[in-house]
């Protein structure tokens, strides 16, 4: 059989192949993404259906330790990940510079090198002294954790190969260099080959893999889409600077659903996990505040008590303002002309701010109405009592729709101390034989909450 080699290019991005070197894709619209590629092939190729290669029935399959989960004793950083990381499998975490991806990956190596054995911390980034530092500084003292600096892949594999640990740690995959890649670590070519090649050594080894990934300006993991495709699960470490609260969430997970949502709150020790967010997130205020409106959402399966803030005041600019935190624009600009049409309320010129407390960030639809609730209270002036609580969707028309697992989110607000309670007239029916020690009213449209409120004045 004669061989031949064919050289042609190929886009890093997209896949997209040519002949000849482009300085842009045609396909994608990159700029510098073609590398040389050779394809080798015979010029008479056999093809034979080996046994091994057969398909066979799905329950002829018989594996030892398939359902095996490493548990970290974590549980946010568990529930997230579905109970905990799969044997063999690859997860990314990301997340911005200095949000504590590596601090919360130490914490977790510890955790688990005590739990389960021999765990491997590879860091390409930091020097041993430096990981080290960090390490007292957060209480690290596991006797099966070993440290590696190094930023060769071959060393790094061989390293792996030769501890045969029960979880490897990569911090930073864009920091690693494949040498056998004619490009730059971080680039997307050397990106995408180093996390192939561990993927393929925690597949046929089955070791876990935990990948630290920068992220670009646009939050996105940095290097080709194709990393996200090529892992098993995803996840972010998400927050605002300012404050202490750091968010998991999970992004991809083939072992586990995407709804769950991890909450730490960063200390001087480091990540400590939030058992109780709901009361973190409320504030301790003594009185009653117009503006002020706390609802009840889910991230996942866990209900969550937040505080929604609105001040509404009067505006000097031609165009008013309208600057939302932690709630989607568009939904508050939406539920704004809502109120306008179906209240008569007037807020052309009118600066409108609306804050969910705590940095936490929320797009579930039933918050409408505390949102509006909110805006109203802010703008009329009337406090709404401290210990009620609200939620429900908003439609166009004004009126409240009802909302999924709204018997938990009533416990849950049971639970803080809330003692009333406004939510859609479908939900209030359901649940009013329900809860004995929390008064429920029940609302048809938006237009009844003026009625309600005036009663509170």
């Amino acid at each position: 059989m004669k061989k031949n080699t064919k050289e042609f290019f190929k886009c890093t991005k997209c896949n997209y192949e040519t002949p000849q070197w482009l300085g842009r894709c045609p396909s994608c619209g990159a700029w510098n993404t073609f590398v040389r590629q050779e394809r080798t092939g015979n010029s008479i190729q056999h093809t034979k259906n080996k046994k091994e290669n057969r398909a066979q029935p799905i329950n002829g399959f018989r594996f030892s330790g398939e359902d095996q989960r490493y548990q970290s004793g974590i549980k946010e950083f568990d529930r997230v990940l579905g109970g905990g990381i799969v044997l063999g499998s690859l997860v990314l975490i990301g997340g911005e510079p200095g949000i504590g991806k590596s601090t919360l990956v130490l914490q977790v190596a510890d955790k688990l090198s005590k739990n389960i054995g021999k765990t491997l911390y590879i860091t390409a980034e930091e020097s041993i002294r430096q990981i080290h530092m960090r390490a007292k500084r957060l209480s690290v003292n596991a006797e099966e954790l070993y440290l590696l600096s190094e930023t060769d892949l071959d060393q790094i594999i061989e390293q792996i190969l030769y501890l045969k640990p029960k979880i490897a740690i990569i911090d930073s995959i864009q920091i690693i260099n494949d040498s056998s890649v004619l490009s730059v670590p971080g680039s997307v070519n050397q990106v995408k080959n180093c996390t192939s090649r561990l993927m393929e050594v925690a597949k046929k080894n089955n070791i876990a893999m935990i990948i630290i990934g920068h992220v670009t300006k646009g939050g996105a993991i940095a290097g080709p889409k194709i990393l996200e495709h090529m892992v098993d699960t995803v996840l972010y470490l998400e927050g605002e600077r300012f404050h202490s609260f750091r968010l998991l969430r999970g992004i991809k997970n083939r072992f586990g659903t995407t709804n769950e949502l991890g909450i730490f709150q960063m200390k001087n020790e480091g990540l400590s996990e939030v058992l109780n967010p709901s009361k973190m997130l409320l504030s301790s205020r003594k009185q009653s505040i117009p503006g002020t409106v706390t609802t009840v959402t889910f991230e996942g399966s866990r209900p969550l008590a937040v505080e929604i803030e609105a001040l509404v005041s009067s505006s000097f600019l031609t165009n008013p303002r309208r600057i939302t935190t932690g709630v989607d624009y568009n939904r508050v600009s939406l539920i704004i002309a809502v109120l306008e049409n179906r209240l008569g309320l007037k807020f052309q010129y009118k600066d409108i701010y609306v804050n969910a407390a705590g940095g936490i960030k929320i797009n579930e639809p039933a918050i409408d109405l505390g949102i509006a609730l909110a805006i109203i209270s802010s703008s009329k002036g009337l406090a709404i009592d401290m210990d009620t609580v609200v939620f429900g969707e908003l439609g166009l028309t004004g009126e409240l729709r009802s909302v999924s697992m709204s018997e938990r989110r009533i416990k849950e607000a049971q639970k803080i101390g809330y003692k009333k309670s406004i939510i859609p007239l479908e939900n209030a029916r359901q649940l009013s034989s329900l809860f004995d020690n929390l008064a429920i009213k029940g609302i048809y449209s938006i237009k009844d909450l003026l009625d309600i409120m005036k009663k509170n004045k």
